[in-house]
């Protein structure tokens, strides 16, 4: 693959000058780990469906991680080639990071949640190498899914299942023995594209945002020193690794550190809660929805550990009730953070303010990020006042895959987030509204043009538009507003088996359907949506 990071030049020197990119790649931690701590753990994982984890020392993962690496290699993967792996948190996950590093391949990892629809693109558009499933996860057969979607991609990916049988199953394919030893020197520069992650837009297709580990680790160094995190740190990975969050947060923070991450592949709180108290949980990061679980959880019975001291809630806004729910059940400090995949977590509430600030603001920058709010015009707003919220600084990505005319920076290296908001008089930001069409459901966003754009196409479906109402567990679902053509019946049953049957992932499916006799529209007929946010808002839950 060409990749072509062009955000990445512009800020080249200054960016190094000022020490915020170090040139250090994942391999220099892995390295300095090898060095002074080989035998301490580096991962535990959790399955579902295994009696004990798996406990692997850093010398052990970086044995299997070259092992990977080496029979890659000999697969034809090199240097800026795709590794696409769509794994649940195991442990594989982590490896696979590590060998595509060590080739300078670049990392793809994508949700579990997807199904045909969006991997044929995503493969296609990433030109992948080498494709990773999971034999089974929660029920689904990825292999199948795999198999009957190959012939119909443009790229040609080789298959590897992990848990499957053959010559290309995981264990035998990429950690068996007849691979020759790795004949390259670690290829990766840190300012090469380490990661290519998908994220939903409003153009109807994902967009590849483009990381490299300058711009990556600018955001956890800065991050890790935000809430003092050590070697000594013990940090649980639940939210899926497939999102930024998780891939940096609980996957490459843990291994920069040479701390411990500890890996649940299916959220159960009550497992969770017994995790944090037998391993020593201090930290995790997810949405929202993780933390009222947690809550529910303890409140039934479950233990509570006084080790687990902070958490980093982002995806969406928290409830307050919430922060000091978690704080009175859990003894637990809950910071609210914003971002995105095209840079990280760009503020942060403290954590010695979380009390009195995750609840009304969504943190504050960290360092080496800048923040702007302009009206439309592009005049800088006073204190207090809602306007377009501009990124610029360190984390920022290296701009989108083939499609450069998206990146949405300016000459003067200042990013549109799509986002509204506001500054308080501290710096801190609040989010107060989107400007781009997504909605955010339990930290997933949800690309409501594609989905509408789908359905469109169901011959029953007149007009339709798709917005978010309120929910304490999730934050947002997605309510459908239809009209139907003339004498066409149309059901929430229907929508979902349409839904199904164009293989959109069940979490994109509207949980709520309201049939209209017409939509809300301006005098030159452009629908207005926001009649319909005000409308869909009396359907949300109460707060948690």
């Amino acid at each position: 693959m060409n990749f072509d990071p062009v955000l990445i030049a512009p800020r080249l020197a200054a960016m190094k000058q000022a020490g915020l990119w170090k040139d250090q790649t994942v391999l220099h931690a892995m390295a300095q780990a090898l060095r002074s701590c080989p035998d301490k753990t580096a991962v535990v994982a959790y399955r579902s469906d295994r009696p004990a984890p798996v406990r692997l020392s850093y010398r052990e993962l970086d044995a299997r991680a070259v092992r990977i690496a080496a029979s890659l290699q000999a697969m034809g993967v090199g240097h800026a080639d795709v590794v696409s792996f769509q794994l649940p948190n195991w442990w594989e996950f982590i490896a696979l990071s590590l060998a595509c590093a060590r080739l300078g391949a670049v990392a793809n990892p994508v949700m579990p949640i997807f199904r045909q629809r969006e991997l044929k693109f995503m493969l296609d558009f990433g030109d992948a190498k080498v494709l990773v499933v999971p034999k089974l996860y929660k029920g689904f057969d990825h292999e199948a899914m795999a198999r009957e979607l190959l012939p119909q991609l443009n790229c040609t990916p080789q298959l590897v299942v992990v848990d499957g049988t053959g010559p290309d199953s995981f264990e035998q394919a990429l950690l068996g023995s007849d691979a020759p030893a790795l004949t390259t020197e670690p290829a990766l520069t840190a300012d090469d594209v380490l990661l290519l992650m998908y994220t939903s837009g409003t153009t109807g297709e994902p967009k590849g945002v483009m990381h490299t580990s300058n711009t990556l680790f600018a955001n956890l160094n800065a991050f890790i020193q935000a809430y003092a995190l050590g070697q000594q740190d013990v940090i649980l990975g639940a939210s899926p690794m497939a999102h930024l969050t998780g891939f940096g947060y609980l996957a490459m923070i843990p291994l920069l550190l040479n701390a411990t991450t500890v890996l649940q592949d299916i959220w159960e709180p009550r497992q969770a809660l017994e995790l944090i108290r037998d391993e020593g949980i201090t930290f995790s990061m997810a949405s929202s929805p993780f933390v009222a679980d947690l809550c529910a959880a303890a409140e039934a019975g479950g233990p509570v550990s006084s080790a687990f001291a902070n958490f980093c809630c982002a995806g969406a806004p928290i409830p307050p009730v919430l922060i000091d729910r978690a704080h009175k059940v859990l003894g637990l400090r809950v910071s609210s953070a914003w971002g995105m995949t095209e840079c990280g977590a760009v503020t942060v509430t403290e954590p010695a303010r979380a009390l009195q600030k995750s609840g009304s603001t969504d943190g504050r920058p960290l360092p080496g990020i800048e923040l702007k709010v302009v009206d439309h015009d592009g005049a800088t707003l006073p204190t207090g006042q809602t306007g377009k919220l501009f990124v610029r600084g360190a984390s920022l990505f290296g701009g989108y895959l083939k499609r450069a005319h998206l990146n949405a920076t300016d000459a003067d290296g200042w990013f549109d987030t799509g986002d509204l908001a506001f500054l308080d008089a501290e710096g801190y930001v609040r989010i107060n509204g989107r400007s781009k069409d997504i909605i955010i459901r339990g930290g997933e966003n949800i690309p409501v043009m594609e989905i509408e754009n789908l359905l469109y196409k169901h011959p029953a479906v007149a007009m339709v538009a798709i917005v978010g109402y309120p929910d304490a567990r999730l934050g947002e679902r997605a309510c459908a507003f239809i009209t139907t053509k003339p004498g066409m019946d149309f059901s929430i049953e229907e929508m979902s088996r349409y839904l199904t049957e164009n293989q959109v992932t069940k979490q994109y499916h509207p949980e709520r359907l309201e049939l209209m006799t017409d939509l809300p529209k301006t005098p030159s007929g452009k629908l207005q949506k926001f009649k319909l946010r005000e409308v869909a808002q009396s359907y949300g839950t109460a707060a948690a």
